[in-house]
């Protein structure tokens, strides 16, 4: 059988896993981005991301949460690199808020996924870095825990190149049709695939601008106290605190304690400095204050601006143009998409090379906004 030709547009963690699939499927795939995969502006930037199977009442995430743990695992023992560390995820749920939490235990039982259900007493003995008094219990995912995201997407880059994948620096645009473009010529290949994450919303006004949003997320890392382990991903773990609107990591390789105070920011992909508010530190001191009392005081050390983009019902996109027949839509994060890169791309090459048709969750059309308990990001 020949080969066909493939052009996959973004060089973020879905673009690259996507090239790497087709790669090692066989295929002649060519991956372009602006910049060097792995930039500073790419959404998959930063050192580190979530990985939990949950999802509130979503089976069809949670198990490929729980798929995607063990391609990363295959992909850590194959190349050598620490890309995922299980230290577990805390998912706070505050009491007479918890729609999400309880969705998704009943989901943990019909899947079979570990978890621990500790109330407020139990939260405080095991876990004392967190105050939990407005709490009424947690959620805890012990096969949980973090990627290390620029290590994941250079990883897999590099595991593309070793299997013959070419990687092109250029800009590609869309014409009046939205038909790909680069230096003033169509893209030519038997299947173009896009994956170039928030970027995908102004390069296809007509088709993904009016199923998306594109916000920024601002996020700390603070230093550990002094001569203290307390902090460390060894003795804590990622948590999920929606009655807060937050999340955080615990500090990995030296890090610090990383924080976020999700109030959705605008951003020009463009044009806007990767920089952080000012008023965001005041807004992060003031949650840590009431949550991780024991860091109070301690300096920001780092900081990240992320951008994101969000589908109404926060389901991912894989989808074909209709207009252009072999140009593949492969993105719509909303957020939860990192952790499911590996699971998601085989999916999206599926789809590409016609094995299957995508699912419908994933289709331009019909998208309607979910509740918080439908979710599966919990947005």
């Amino acid at each position: 059988m020949s080969k066909s030709s493939v052009i996959v547009v973004g060089g973020g963690i879905v673009g690259v896993m996507t090239a790497l699939t087709l790669q090692r499927r066989g295929e002649s795939v060519t991956l372009i981005d602006r910049w060097e995969p792995g930039h500073s502006r790419a959404s998959s930037t930063d050192y580190n991301r979530v990985i939990r199977a949950i999802s509130g009442r979503d089976e069809f995430y949670t198990r490929w949460a729980r798929e995607s743990r063990l391609r990363w695992l295959e992909l850590q023992a194959e190349s050598g690199q620490n890309l995922m560390y299980e230290c577990g995820a805390l998912i706070l749920a505050a009491g007479g808020h918890s729609d999400w939490e309880d969705a998704t235990a009943e989901t943990f039982d019909r899947v079979g996924v570990p978890y621990y259900k500790f109330g407020q007493q139990d939260i405080e003995s095991r876990f004392p870095q967190f105050c939990v008094p407005d709490i009424e219990y947690a959620l805890f995912e012990p096969e949980a825990g973090m990627l290390m995201a620029h290590r994941c997407v250079l990883t897999g880059l590099s595991l593309f190149r070793q299997a013959g994948g070419k990687v092109q620096r250029g800009r590609v645009t869309t014409d009046g049709s939205e038909r790909p473009m680069m230096d003033g010529n169509p893209l030519e290949a038997d299947l173009i695939v896009i994956a170039t994450g928030p970027w995908m919303a102004d390069m296809f006004p007509r088709t993904i601008k009016p199923i998306s949003t594109v916000v920024g997320v601002n996020v700390l890392y603070t230093s550990t106290p002094d001569g203290s382990e307390e902090f460390d991903m060894t003795r804590m773990p990622c948590w999920i605190d929606h009655g807060q609107g937050s999340f955080g990591l615990p500090s990995s390789e030296g890090s610090g304690v990383k924080a976020a105070v999700v109030i959705p920011d605008k951003i020009d992909l463009d044009n806007d400095e990767r920089l952080i508010r000012q008023e965001t530190l005041g807004r992060t001191r003031s949650y840590i204050r009431h949550r991780l009392p024991g860091l109070e005081g301690q300096r920001v050390v780092d900081s990240k601006f992320n951008q994101i983009i969000l589908t109404p019902d926060t389901h991912f996109i894989v989808d074909w143009h209709p207009e252009h027949e072999n140009v593949l839509f492969a993105g719509g994060c909303s957020g939860h998409l990192f952790k499911h890169a590996p699971v998601f791309a085989e999916f999206a090459a599926g789809v590409g090379l016609k094995d299957f048709g995508t699912a419908d969750r994933f289709k331009v059309s019909g998208r309607k906004k979910l509740s918080p308990k439908e979710s599966p990001s919990g947005r």
